[in-house]
Parts: C-alpha cells; structure tokens; sequence
C-alpha cells in the first residue's frame, strides 16, 4: 500500500463555485482539471454476497443515505438545484450502490460538524467522503479508508511570502477551513510561532473551500492550507494567478488516509471495503480516480482505521 502525508463545506450552486474559483469548466472536460473525458463508469453487477451482510434498515429500504458538507472537489462538486452533484466521490458512491444492489442517496448539510454529528444520531447510513481519518475520530465512528493525501498550500503566484512549509507562516494570514485538522495545526505553529518570539500566523477561519480559496485571490489571505487534491483544482482553475507551495514538506502532519465514515462499529465498515475493494480489482476505481486527476491519491487497497495518529 502507498502511504501518504496529518486532515468539509456548505452546499454552493455550479455557477456560486465557477464564480469563486473564476471558471465554469466541467473539470471532468478536457478543458478542465481532469485528465479524462466525461465517460460515466460501467454499470456494475451486484456482488449478492455483499447484499446480504448490509444492515437490515437498508435492506428493507433500498436505499443507502451517504451524508456530504457541500463542495470538496474534485471529490464532490456541488451541482445546481437542476443537476446532481457530480466529481469522483459521486462516481465511486454510484459504483458502490451498484455493487450493492441499493439505489444511492447524497445529502447535504453544513460542515463536518454536521456530518459527523447527523451520522452519530442515525440520521444518515454514512459519509462516503473523503473525510481524514485521525485516532482521535476513531473513537467515536469507523473509517473506510480508500484515499492518502497531503497537506499543502495555495499562495498568489510567485509565492510573494515565500511559504515553504508550516514554519514559514509566522506572521502571515492563512485561511483554514474550520473544523479541519489544518485549522488545529496552523493553531499549533501559531503558538509556536509566539514561543520562539515571531509573530502569531493569522488564522482566518471558514466554513467551505470555494470562501477559504477566494480569501485569498482577493488578497484577504496570503495562502489557503488544506488538502492537495482539491487546492491543485483551485489552483488549476485559477488561470495562473495561484500556485501550490510547500509540497515537499509534511506540515504537521504524519501520512494521511482519507475515507468513508461509519456509525463506530456498524458492519457497513467492511461491507463498504469489499466492495471499494472489488471497484480497484475490477478497475473501476483507477478509471475515476484518473478521470478526476487523483493518480497520486490511489490506494492499492482500501482499509479500516488506518490512521496511526
């Protein structure tokens, strides 16, 4: 298994994001931040097996509710009140219903927060994500884990405050999306910062990606501090006026797994593996995770509670 590099969004309209982000390209065109044409996956066969060992409330309804925070793309790309969200956790959710044998259903509410919470109380089945997994959220729900990412950020091209890595922030203003494990590390390195007689990183926190990416290309923020994926989206879509920093570093963070999240210890957990597990060998997952430019998230094999901090 590869390993990877320590850390979701209120729902926006296609036309609110292409304005924040300044494009309104299908990133799945070959216009856009993809690397491959818009192809739907091919329908999957149901895995009876598999069908059999989910929970009985799904069973009986057919349905299974995945739960997001709005827009993580290229993972989720919020659609319009006329178009479904789409992106390569949409795709991959789509597959797996199929695998299972029950029709998929995505809602969306506002924040982590949100998720974490609207799953703890059985409202929803689960949140396909991804969402990071830490030992920490382990002890309150179940990660499937089927992506690694890395913490990187987003600066005005040219790197004007020279951010190189998190030691490089003091002083600077840093936008963060709240509740994320980057808000609690740039929080660290803030205090950190202090202790060694630097300036506080000024933090500015908020609630989605498009608001923490558009602080700083009008100038409010210095960089933006989250996952790869979606800031090499932003940067793309950008047209040259971002730029990805600090991409050789770890800041503050250990490797990183990203997945779905279940109720802690539903049997979904492992229903939820195989059949992710049967997308790779079939190679249904490889085509999306290309499809959306995520080659270097793959895992070879999706696991439970991989995170070791």
């Amino acid at each position: 298994m590869r390993t990877v590099t320590r850390v979701a969004i209120g729902a926006l309209t296609a036309v609110t994001l292409a304005a924040l982000v300044g494009c309104a390209e299908d990133p799945t065109s070959t216009g856009g931040s993809g690397t491959a044409a818009t192809k739907a996956p091919a329908k999957q066969q149901v895995d009876q097996a598999l069908h059999d060992k989910l929970p009985a409330t799904i069973k009986k309804s057919g349905v299974v509710t995945s739960v997001n925070s709005g827009s993580f793309p290229p993972y989720t790309i919020a659609g319009s009140s006329t178009s479904k969200t789409t992106g390569a956790a949409s795709d991959l959710l789509t597959a797996v219903g199929q695998v299972l044998g029950v029709k998929t259903r995505e809602v969306t509410v506002d924040g982590l927060s949100g998720e974490l919470t609207g799953i703890s109380a059985g409202r929803y089945d689960f949140a396909f994500g991804p969402v990071g997994d830490f030992k920490d959220r382990q002890t309150s729900a179940d990660f499937v884990d089927w992506v690694q990412e890395f913490v990187v950020f987003a600066v005005h091209k040219g790197n004007p405050k020279h951010i190189d890595g998190l030691a490089d922030t003091c002083g600077t203003r840093i936008a963060v999306q709240a509740g994320g494990s980057a808000e609690e590390v740039i929080k660290t390195q803030s205090t950190q910062c202090v202790k060694d007689g630097k300036p506080a990183v000024k933090v500015q926190s908020y609630k989605d990606q498009p608001t923490s990416i558009l602080s700083v290309r009008s100038g409010r923020a210095d960089a933006f501090f989250s996952s790869e994926a979606p800031l090499t989206y932003f940067v793309k879509e950008s047209k040259g006026q971002l730029e990805l920093a600090g991409t050789k570093e770890k800041n503050g963070f250990d490797d990183l797994y990203q997945g779905a999240v279940v109720p802690k210890g539903s049997p979904l957990a492992k229903v939820l593996q195989a059949a992710i597990q049967k997308l790779i060998d079939n190679g249904t997952y490889g085509a999306i995770m290309d499809k959306y430019g995520l080659d270097r998230n793959k895992l070879d094999r999706p696991g439970i509670n991989l995170a070791q901090s």
